[in-house]
């Protein structure tokens, strides 16, 4: 009797591993005509936002249909990157100009800085941002660019308390940033280095234990997303590929892009099994249909 549950389990386990094969479609142009988009954001209900960093403003994006949300201005941003949509009905953004911050922005375009400076001093240029369940978020501050120049730093915003806290330093020009929804890590880009690193996460949103986690040579490791399974994905800016990593660590799939700059990606669609990417050699955002659905803010159940 053993030995037939045994075999049960057995042919369940491997039916279950081969239903969760990665699989992808083909590449689809959504909209172009951006100077170098970046920081991909989903809102769950149709629409996706891009920003155009060197054209100085945020689009909105509904059915291939271009839209302006906001344009900079000396009162509101020099350029963005990193965006994240949060489901009350605004956009969180870095703003990596001469005088970087993190801003709101409102779906009527009204823009707010929350986080001007740390002890008093500017940022650097804040690249990338991500939330935790805690709706509070960590965002990447990367200065100069170089193997041996480590002088770029993590933050961990709370939301609730107005609270900054500097959580990592000494990295070489961090960039993409999640949080695994299978071990709970903090996952970041050095893009300098061509790798992704691992920190654990304490309750209070400190980081410890920095371990290297996969190099990927002949590119930037630049914006990153999860699917719900722990599979990590990397846009390898200057590869011209989205990489996807298992939660070993071992490459899935490489799929090369319709540039060589893939900047950045989001999963989105009705089902999250859409997948997003702004690509900065052809200026264009991209999509295409994948089997497993990503990991969002608004699909964690």
């Amino acid at each position: 009797m053993k030995k037939v549950i045994l075999f049960i389990i057995s042919v369940v386990f491997i039916f279950s591993c081969a239903s969760e094969k990665f699989e992808h479609g083909d590449w689809e142009m959504v909209a172009d005509g951006f100077r170098f988009p970046e920081g991909p954001a989903w809102d769950g209900a149709g629409s996706l936002y891009i920003s155009n960093c060197n054209g100085g403003w945020i689009a909105r994006i509904e059915n291939s249909t271009v839209d302006t949300l906001v344009k900079s201005s000396e009162e509101t941003f020099q350029k963005t990157n990193g965006l994240i949509y949060l489901d009350e009905g605004y956009l969180l953004g870095c703003e990596y100009g001469e005088n970087g911050y993190i801003i709101k922005i409102t779906m009527d375009g009204e823009v707010q800085k929350i986080v001007k400076e740390y002890e008093g001093q500017p940022f650097n240029r804040p690249n990338d941002l991500t939330m935790d369940k805690k709706r509070n978020i960590y965002f990447t501050d990367p200065k100069s660019y170089g193997i041996d120049k480590r002088d770029g730093r993590v933050f961990y915003y709370d939301m609730n308390t107005d609270q900054l806290s500097l959580v990592a330093d000494s990295l070489a020009f961090p960039n993409g940033l999640e949080l695994s929804p299978l071990d709970g890590k903090l996952y970041v880009c050095e893009s300098a280095t061509n790798s992704i690193i691992s920190f654990d996460v304490a309750e209070d949103g400190s980081l410890k234990n920095k371990k290297p986690f996969i190099t990927l040579p002949g590119g930037d490791t630049d914006g990153i997303e999860f699917d719900i399974k722990g599979n990590l994905y990397v846009a390898h800016f200057g590869g011209g590929a989205i990489y996807a990593i298992s939660p070993q660590g071992e490459i899935i799939n490489k799929i090369e892009t319709p540039g060589k700059k893939p900047s950045n990606l989001e999963f989105g669609g009705k089902d999250y099994k859409t997948m997003f990417i702004t690509e900065d050699e052809t200026n264009a955002v991209y999509k295409m249909n994948v089997s497993i659905p990503g990991h969002s803010l608004n699909n964690m159940n």
